[in-house]
């Protein structure tokens, strides 16, 4: 059984980061125990509004597996889209697809995945604990385990991380598949389908977001490393000779995508693996690093992978996955570049990044501790809060309710009556929603014509307010939030 929700930071993670790089970004925070203090009120903070639930709590959860709740879907949903716009909507040489989970076993054979795709897993003989061997701490040079201490462990083994099910009626060795361990498998083997039907010319790119499943020995980290994970894809075909300067292109493509939804780029770190380090088929690879409260962990890799992938599947299937250039005459299985990344590890960077407290005077002179998501407006899942001044007087609440149905079109507006108008705001505050539209006796006219049908708008960063005419709001909230 998993331990509880507001645990699962600590959860036999005392050694999960030893050797990772602690970049000091968090100021006055950058210490290891208020780092992991941070990390907890994260966590108690995506439970409490609405993120991140564990997944089955009721029956006390399943490890490595997380279920989003309203405000958590609508951030996930921003991100997808607007990775999805950015490489194919607003590009003309990619194309996008959408994989079936489920392939046919000989797809996994050809990559190397049934074969290769393991990480090395030892026990604790003292705890019976089971964790990878890459990860475990050192003490006077020696590996010792997480979770009691001890150095009594067993040798490492290969443990394969496919999730194996079975198709069909029987449970043999002629129905055995697995849940895809990535998605970019499907667009290899659907490459030559796509290129006659989409008409492109290299360079071209298949796009895909998607599930995908890995049978993680320890998953950690609250959302980073689970077992059930969404990933965004691109596989980018080109000639050859285009490989490195379009590997750099893409690196370049990637890291201002980051910053367009709010990361800024001193928060990332390019981590060029050394050639002793990635796979043999790989001419160059980046890993793209977030500074996390509990290290500097991957968002994403940007990688090289020449023709290997093609040619593989050439080989197993027997069918052609060449690409005859018009210009050249000549034919040749094409290479591709992959930036791959994790749409929950992106998910959790961001709120990691949103999340602020700061201490703030009310009204009365009393200091209180604010809790907020400064996430980039694009990407917070509600847009604009809207409220009626005081929620017993009819005349305020329709005008917010027609506010509300004049803004809901274009965003995500959250309508809220209940309490005192500053608790509201720290409601949305603490939810990210970067503008509130207070409705007021100003709005009504009752002060002088001169203010009539405006309304107060309140910046979520900055708390400052302004008079707004309501016919402007849609003009000055869209291309913040787009």
């Amino acid at each position: 059984m998993p331990p509880p929700f507001h645990s699962v930071f600590r959860a036999k993670n005392a050694g999960a980061c030893v050797g990772k790089r602690i970049a000091e970004s968090y100021g006055p925070m950058s210490e290891a125990m208020t780092r992991g203090q941070r990390m907890e009120r994260i966590v108690s903070l995506c439970k409490r509004r609405g993120f991140i639930f564990q997944s089955s709590e009721i029956y006390g959860g399943l490890n490595g597996c997380w279920d989003y709740g309203p405000l958590g879907t609508e951030l996930k949903r921003n991100l997808k889209d607007y990775w999805w716009r950015r490489m194919t909507r607003e590009r003309d040489d990619v194309v996008g697809m959408d994989g079936s989970i489920l392939m046919n076993r000989q797809v996994w054979r050809a990559s190397g995945h049934e074969e290769t795709f393991s990480d090395p897993m030892v026990d604790c003989r003292v705890c019976k604990g089971r964790f990878r061997a890459d990860q475990l701490p050192e003490k006077d040079g020696q590996k010792q385990c997480p979770s009691c201490g001890s150095r009594d462990m067993t040798e490492p083994r290969a443990f394969n991380l496919m999730f194996k099910t079975y198709v069909g009626a029987t449970e043999d060795e002629s129905a055995v598949t697995y849940l895809r361990p990535e998605t970019a498998q499907a667009i290899f083997v659907q490459f030559k389908n796509v290129l006659e039907v989409s008409r492109k010319k290299l360079p071209f790119g298949i796009a895909q977001v998607g599930k995908a499943f890995r049978n993680e020995i320890n998953p950690r980290n609250f959302t980073f490393r689970s077992r059930e994970f969404e990933q965004m894809e691109l596989e980018y075909f080109c000639k050859p000779e285009q490989g490195p300067g379009l590997l750099d292109y893409w690196l370049e493509e990637r890291l201002k995508f980051y910053e367009a939804i709010g990361i800024p780029r001193e928060k990332l770190h390019v981590h060029e693996i050394a050639a002793a380090d990635r796979a043999f088929y790989s001419k160059g690879t980046f890993d793209i690093e977030f500074d996390f409260p509990f290290g500097v962990q991957e968002l994403e890799g940007v990688a090289y992978r020449t023709d290997y992938d093609l040619a593989q599947h050439q080989k197993f299937s027997g069918k052609p996955m060449d690409y005859f250039d018009e210009e050249t005459k000549q034919r040749f299985v094409p290479h591709v570049i992959e930036p791959s990344a994790g749409v929950d590890r992106t998910v959790l960077a961001l709120i990691c990044n949103a999340y602020d407290e700061e201490t703030v005077t009310d009204d009365k002179g009393k200091a209180e501790t604010r809790t907020v998501l400064r996430f980039h407006p694009r990407m917070a899942p509600i847009k604009c809060g809207v409220f009626p001044l005081l929620k017993n007087n009819e005349l305020l609440v329709a005008k917010a309710r027609e506010i509300t149905a004049l803004l809901k079109p274009h965003m995500l507006v959250f309508y809220d009556e209940t309490g005192a108008i500053g608790r509201r705001y720290r409601r949305q505050d603490e939810a990210g929603t970067p503008f509130g539209v207070t409705v007021d006796f100003d709005t009504l006219g009752e002060r002088g014509p001169e203010l009539h049908n405006t309304v107060t708008l309140r910046h979520r960063d900055s708390m400052k307010q302004e008079r707004v005419p309501i016919s402007e709001l849609p003009g000055r909230l869209l291309p913040e939030v787009l």
